[in-house]
Protein backbone atom coordinates (compact mmCIF):
# COMPACT_ATOMS: atom_id res chain seq x y z
CA UNK A 1 0.00 0.00 0.00
CA UNK A 2 1.04 3.31 -0.77
CA UNK A 3 0.57 6.17 1.59
CA UNK A 4 0.94 9.98 0.36
CA UNK A 5 0.12 13.43 2.12
CA UNK A 6 -0.01 15.42 -1.12
CA UNK A 7 -0.68 18.62 0.32
CA UNK A 8 2.98 19.00 1.89
CA UNK A 9 4.03 17.54 -1.31
CA UNK A 10 3.03 20.38 -3.14
CA UNK A 11 4.15 22.29 -0.24
CA UNK A 12 7.32 21.23 -0.83
CA UNK A 13 7.36 21.88 -4.84
CA UNK A 14 9.05 24.69 -6.33
CA UNK A 15 8.37 23.45 -10.74
CA UNK A 16 5.56 24.84 -12.26
CA UNK A 17 4.47 20.93 -12.75
CA UNK A 18 5.96 17.63 -11.45
CA UNK A 19 4.48 14.32 -12.06
CA UNK A 20 4.33 12.43 -8.64
CA UNK A 21 1.55 9.82 -9.46
CA UNK A 22 0.19 7.96 -12.43
CA UNK A 23 -2.17 4.70 -12.31
CA UNK A 24 -4.54 3.17 -15.01
CA UNK A 25 -7.31 5.69 -14.08
CA UNK A 26 -5.65 8.73 -12.26
CA UNK A 27 -2.86 11.18 -12.03
CA UNK A 28 -1.74 13.50 -9.17
CA UNK A 29 0.21 16.38 -10.20
CA UNK A 30 2.02 19.23 -7.81
CA UNK A 31 1.97 22.89 -9.27
CA UNK A 32 3.61 26.04 -8.44
CA UNK A 33 2.65 29.61 -9.73
CA UNK A 34 4.93 32.13 -9.00
CA UNK A 35 3.39 35.63 -8.03
CA UNK A 36 1.36 36.55 -11.36
CA UNK A 37 1.87 33.47 -13.56
CA UNK A 38 -1.13 31.64 -14.67
CA UNK A 39 -1.27 27.91 -15.86
CA UNK A 40 -2.77 29.36 -18.91
CA UNK A 41 -6.27 28.96 -20.63
CA UNK A 42 -6.59 25.00 -21.11
CA UNK A 43 -9.34 22.84 -22.13
CA UNK A 44 -9.12 18.70 -21.28
CA UNK A 45 -11.50 17.15 -23.98
CA UNK A 46 -11.34 14.11 -22.20
CA UNK A 47 -10.10 14.47 -18.62
CA UNK A 48 -12.12 15.56 -15.36
CA UNK A 49 -9.56 17.62 -13.05
CA UNK A 50 -9.53 18.35 -9.43
CA UNK A 51 -7.55 20.97 -8.09
CA UNK A 52 -6.38 21.50 -4.70
CA UNK A 53 -5.08 24.64 -3.44
CA UNK A 54 -3.00 23.76 -0.05
CA UNK A 55 -1.10 27.44 -0.50
CA UNK A 56 -1.78 31.40 -2.04
CA UNK A 57 -4.55 32.95 -3.77
CA UNK A 58 -5.77 32.88 -7.04
CA UNK A 59 -8.30 33.51 -9.41
CA UNK A 60 -9.99 30.89 -10.96
CA UNK A 61 -11.65 30.91 -14.93
CA UNK A 62 -13.57 27.75 -15.38
CA UNK A 63 -16.56 27.56 -17.65
CA UNK A 64 -17.21 31.45 -17.89
CA UNK A 65 -17.22 31.64 -14.13
CA UNK A 66 -14.42 33.53 -12.06
CA UNK A 67 -13.60 33.16 -8.43
CA UNK A 68 -11.16 33.80 -5.97
CA UNK A 69 -9.48 30.43 -4.61
CA UNK A 70 -7.33 29.95 -1.00
CA UNK A 71 -5.42 27.18 0.44
CA UNK A 72 -8.01 24.41 1.70
CA UNK A 73 -10.05 24.64 -1.30
CA UNK A 74 -11.40 22.73 -4.57
CA UNK A 75 -12.10 23.57 -7.62
CA UNK A 76 -13.82 21.03 -10.02
CA UNK A 77 -13.22 20.93 -13.65
CA UNK A 78 -15.45 18.79 -15.78
CA UNK A 79 -13.89 17.59 -19.14
CA UNK A 80 -14.29 19.66 -21.75
CA UNK A 81 -14.44 22.97 -19.95
CA UNK A 82 -12.21 26.02 -20.72
CA UNK A 83 -10.15 27.05 -17.39
CA UNK A 84 -7.20 28.95 -16.12
CA UNK A 85 -5.82 29.96 -12.75
CA UNK A 86 -3.54 32.85 -11.84
CA UNK A 87 -1.66 33.34 -8.95
CA UNK A 88 -3.13 37.11 -7.77
CA UNK A 89 -1.04 36.73 -4.10
CA UNK A 90 2.31 38.30 -3.86
CA UNK A 91 3.57 34.77 -2.61
CA UNK A 92 3.89 31.41 -4.36
CA UNK A 93 0.87 29.31 -4.72
CA UNK A 94 0.73 25.70 -4.50
CA UNK A 95 -1.70 22.88 -5.20
CA UNK A 96 -1.92 19.33 -6.34
CA UNK A 97 -4.35 18.25 -9.11
CA UNK A 98 -5.86 14.85 -9.77
CA UNK A 99 -6.56 14.45 -13.50
CA UNK A 100 -9.16 11.25 -14.32
CA UNK A 101 -8.01 9.54 -16.71
CA UNK A 102 -4.13 10.38 -16.83
CA UNK A 103 -2.90 13.68 -18.43
CA UNK A 104 0.98 13.96 -18.93
CA UNK A 105 3.70 11.54 -19.28
CA UNK A 106 4.78 9.41 -16.21
CA UNK A 107 7.81 11.06 -15.68
CA UNK A 108 7.03 14.74 -16.66
CA UNK A 109 8.89 17.22 -14.72
CA UNK A 110 8.33 21.16 -15.98
CA UNK A 111 10.43 23.32 -13.63
CA UNK A 112 8.98 26.64 -15.46
CA UNK A 113 5.75 27.51 -17.21
CA UNK A 114 8.30 28.01 -20.23
CA UNK A 115 9.51 24.50 -19.89
CA UNK A 116 6.46 23.51 -19.99
CA UNK A 117 4.90 25.52 -23.05
CA UNK A 118 8.21 23.92 -25.28
CA UNK A 119 7.02 20.02 -24.51
CA UNK A 120 3.87 20.95 -25.79
CA UNK A 121 4.94 23.17 -28.95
Amino acid sequence: MEVREFGAEAVANDAFRRVLVTTDHVQVVVMALRPGEEIGSEVHPDNDQLLTFVEGVVRAEVGGETATVTAGQTVVVPAGTRHNFTNVGDTPARLYTLYGPPDHDPETVHETRADAEAAHA
